[in-house]
């Protein structure tokens, strides 16, 4: 579908955000990245007037409640004042760090003024009985500017800023105001998050050794050089995201996922997105649907394997449902032999705090604006990201970077964050559209490649991986599909965030647990309450778990490729290493 034709389905998405409004809360964590960075709304987020004004009518109804916060505002900070106050940072709030905060008697006190601030905040919110999307608006604008305003932020008030400015006679400041004025010159104008010059695609990062063996105009499909003498029957294919470029699963050495499970004896592909621009604005779900079935097939060919298991992550794992869903009604799923989904929601419903962000008359605005480009600009969808969580991807590297003058670390998952991709203008529409109307969640109400997606007859073992601190993709939310598929479901909840979810290598001091459980009942708290909390990390448990379905060892192939798919060249191909 060309620009223009894509251009021409924004009335129709308009026309979907007046008839839909009653479904105002089924909006994902997805569908606000792909809005607001598509119309450049990422700093906007502090203001949330509709927010505002009832948060203000729902405290004049609830008057009482008010003063009574704002007394005990008082009396707490008369604590603080007096040295009585027993107010203390949250565990992990790495921003009152340094001992001075506890030891010297007026930072103690502006610390714990500034938490008792927060707290009657906090408070007055719940107060005011908003409904959820509301609530949830308000609470991430006034928790926005609470960060913006923390004394961390200032070098008056943070002990680390002044005694760098005292050891370096203002030094820092002068390197700080350097590397601002850089920032600012450049999308997204962010602090820099990471030390780029460590890191090098195809040497410490995506360096598992093996071929691209498939280029099509979509994808490159790498297939991975066994270590083992001995691999199993049943090969694996990782579908990853389109809004990131696939390396996240072939981290660092030691740190990769692929090569994790290749050293465990299994036959490994993966899937590596062309990075588009407005030629292949056209690209849609349909587009990316069909590709992974194309993938899916060479792997087969090559590996002379019928059933091939499919891991997919994200958003990957939206496209992988979807044509899952059309094979199921057209052909069957014989020749699936497994489903995986890494921190996928198929269901959006109330997806978090995010999730309660954008509007449909927002949504239909970043549609029309990305068919006009042809694309979703990848680095204004890093900038949306790193506005969902200031503290740790703004303000923190704010003070490190500005203040105390220093070069940002040179940490693996930071550099492949900021490689951004773009999103095609088709596929944009298609998420964002798919996602306001939570569609997979009802038989036959989405279509794919001509057929209508029925969840329930992907009667497939699946193996489900969500993070507890997970901003994106509430684990909630990822937990609702073990309720949307057929077949036998594994879910486990890593206690990380989105991305330390999925790396997360087993290590003999890793801090990493996970959750499971037997039974995964309609409620995910009904899960939270029953699963059992395991040590370290999940990757054994699910190579374990595909060894258990990939058949007998069999002697490794000697040569990559074959049966009509020759190898192209080394991994990691030309699609991941394109700007």
């Amino acid at each position: 579908m060309p620009t223009t034709v894509a251009s021409s389905r924004v009335a129709e998405a308009a026309g979907h955000a007046r008839n839909n409004g009653a479904r105002a809360g089924a909006q994902a964590g997805l569908d606000v990245l792909l809005t607001d960075a598509a119309v450049g709304r990422g700093t906007r987020r502090f203001i949330q007037p509709r927010a505002i004004a009832a948060l203000g009518s729902g405290v004049a109804r609830h008057p009482r409640s008010a003063v009574r916060r704002a007394g005990a505002l008082g009396t707490e900070l008369a604590r603080v004042a007096a040295g009585r106050s027993q107010q203390a940072p949250a565990l992990g709030d790495r921003r009152f760090a340094e001992q001075a905060w506890e030891k010297n008697l007026l930072l103690r006190r502006l610390m714990q003024s500034y938490l008792a601030l927060g707290e009657t905040v906090d408070g007055v919110i719940s107060d005011a009985h908003l409904d959820w999307q509301t609530e949830r608006r308000a609470r991430f604008a006034a928790g926005n500017v609470l960060d913006a305003l923390a004394p961390t932020n200032f070098p008056w008030s943070n002990p680390a800023v002044l005694r760098a400015i005292i050891d370096e006679g203002g030094a820092n400041l002068v390197r700080g105001a350097k590397r601002f004025a850089a920032d600012a010159s450049w999308p997204p104008r962010l602090p820099q998050s990471v030390d780029t010059d460590g890191f090098q695609v195809g040497a410490n990062l995506a360096a598992t050794r093996g071929s691209v063996v498939l280029r099509t105009e979509v994808f490159e499909l790498i297939q991975y050089r066994p270590t083992t003498a001995e691999v199993r029957e049943v090969p694996l294919l990782f579908v990853p995201p389109t809004i990131n470029k696939y390396y996240i699963l072939d981290l660092a050495p030691g740190r990769s996922l692929v090569e994790y499970l290749v050293a465990s004896g299994q036959q490994v592909f993966i899937v590596s997105w062309r990075n588009p621009d407005e030629g292949q604005a056209h690209f849609d779900l349909d587009t990316y649907a069909d590709a992974a079935l194309e993938a899916r097939q060479a792997v087969a060919d090559i590996t002379g394997q019928r059933a091939v298991h499919i891991n997919a992550a994200c958003s990957g794992g939206i496209i992988t449902a979807g044509a899952l869903g059309h094979r199921a009604a057209e052909t069957g799923l014989d020749d699936v032999a497994s489903l995986t989904l890494f921190v996928c929601a198929l269901d959006n419903e109330r997806a978090g705090t995010v999730g309660a962000l954008t509007s449909r008359e927002a949504a239909a605005a970043a549609v029309a604006e990305s068919a006009r480009r042809g694309y979703l600009d990848g680095q204004a969808l890093a900038g949306v990201f790193a506005w969902l969580r200031p503290n740790d991807l703004v303000w923190n590297y704010v003070v490190n970077n500005y203040l105390l003058g220093r070069k940002p670390p040179a940490f693996d998952v930071l550099y492949w964050n900021q490689d951004a991709v773009r999103l095609a203008a088709g596929l944009h529409r298609d998420f964002v559209r798919l996602a306001l109307d939570n569609s997979l969640t009802r038989a036959g109400a989405l279509e794919v490649l001509g057929s209508p997606v029925d969840l329930q007859r992907i009667e497939l073992d699946s193996y489900i991986v969500a993070g507890l601190r997970d901003h994106i993709v509430p684990w909630q939310n990822a937990y609702r599909s073990t309720q949307l598929l057929g077949g036998e479901t594994r879910f486990v909840l890593s206690t990380s965030g989105h991305i330390q979810a999925l790396v997360n290598p087993p290590a003999p001091d890793s801090r990493s647990s996970y959750r499971v459980a037997a039974e995964h009942p309609s409620d995910p708290q009904a899960f939270l309450d029953q699963s059992a909390k395991l040590p370290g990390s999940w990757w054994p448990d699910y190579m374990q778990w595909l060894q258990q379905r990939s058949g007998e060892l069999r002697a490794a192939p000697k040569k990559l490729g074959g049966n009509g798919h020759r190898a192209l060249g080394k991994a990691p191909g030309t699609y991941v290493l394109a700007s």
